[in-house]
């Protein structure tokens, strides 16, 4: 085979290849990814309170993001910067709960009160 013919194969190849690789791959609308990279290693893994599904308020999730809360350390501008901030904050805020956090209860259940 020639050289040039070889490289044109071997280029389509990988070009096929990427392709498929693109198909598998989730939409990039599905998953913030300084949600993947920073977040879900804490709230997907059950650390962190589940954050998904919660409708919390964007300005909310900046602030705690920014200065922490209880066990939630903050995160410097130099982390995660303020367009990723606000990204991530959109996206939390308007997603649906996962499915691993869809049956547990959003918050614990009131106890009972006696009726007077």
């Amino acid at each position: 085979m020639q050289p040039n013919k070889t490289r044109i194969l071997v280029a389509s190849l990988v070009l096929g290849c990427a392709q498929l690789a693109l198909a598998a791959a989730p939409p990039a609308q599905e998953r913030d990814r300084t949600y993947a990279k920073v977040c879900g290693f804490c709230h997907d893994a059950g650390v962190g309170p589940a954050i998904l599904g919660r409708e919390l308020p964007v300005a909310y999730i900046e602030n705690v993001v920014r200065h922490g809360f209880r066990a939630m350390p903050s995160f410097r501008s130099s982390e995660i910067d303020n367009a990723a901030l606000a990204s991530v904050a959109r996206w939390v805020s308007q997603s649906p709960a996962s499915p691993a956090n869809a049956a547990a209860p959003a918050s614990p259940a009131a106890p009972a009160t006696k009726a007077q």
